[in-house]
């Protein structure tokens, strides 16, 4: 299964991936953006937050 990983130390914390899709990305309590853990992701989606991140720290890995 594919799962989308957020490269932190490139992330500029803009909230584009939470915004696109709220369902897998979000804002944890220390202020970094989580990856939730699900059974499957919706690919369309995720592939919209990857495009449209400004600083290109999202990206699909194998999980």
């Amino acid at each position: 299964m594919k799962k989308p990983l957020v490269e932190l130390s490139d992330c500029i914390l803009c909230e584009v991936c939470v915004e696109v899709c709220p369902l897998v990305f979000s804002l944890n309590q220390t202020g970094f953006i989580q990856v939730a853990e699900l059974t499957g992701y919706p690919q369309i989606e995720v592939d919209e937050a990857i495009k449209n991140c400004p600083a290109d720290c999202i990206y699909w890995i194998d999980g």
